[in-house]
């Protein structure tokens, strides 16, 4: 699967996704201008020390990106879309866009795709979810139809300290 965040802002939303990214295997693609440098702390904290093994890619313009990579599918994730993404069939190979977090993806690439569009649910009384939050939601949905694929699926349980010996 792969992430495009176009314009994120907000340092600490795009360190926990690169955490969410490395933890599913997941590219994270990036598209300037950024609000932040990518070498702040805040961003590495959030990552934690996962960042060094993120799969990243930044890109000057959206533009850059779709000359990148031609001809792949893109879903669109916008409060302004009529469908919901757990109605439509995410690939393996797929990209999911998330836009910047005070006004997301810009309507100009949006009407190019309203086939692709998806939205989370929520009360209309919210104009908005956290972007990591979003990214998370529509992410694992994506890797669960396409059964988690080489993900860790089973845990072991350990003895817990509270259990009566």
């Amino acid at each position: 699967m792969n992430i495009i965040l176009h314009q994120p802002e907000i340092p600490a939303n795009t360190g926990n996704i690169g955490r969410t990214c490395v933890a599913t295997g997941t590219a994270l693609h990036l598209i300037e201008p950024l609000g932040f440098r990518l070498d702040e702390k805040s961003i590495k904290r959030a990552g934690m020390d996962y960042w060094e093994h993120l799969d990243v890619t930044r890109y000057i313009n959206y533009k850059e990106f779709q000359e990148k990579h031609p001809g792949v599918t893109i879903w669109y994730a916008t409060t302004k879309a009529r469908q919901v993404y757990s109605e439509v069939s995410f690939g393996l190979d797929d990209y999911i866009m998330f836009g910047k977090e005070s006004a997301g993806i810009p309507e100009e690439i949006l009407v190019e795709h309203p086939e692709r569009c998806i939205r989370i649910p929520m009360l209309g009384k919210i104009r908005s979810l956290n972007l990591a939050n979003s990214v998370a939601i529509v992410l694992y949905e994506a890797l669960r139809q396409n059964h988690f694929m080489d993900m860790q699926l089973k845990g072991e349980l350990h003895r817990l300290s509270w259990e009566k010996q």
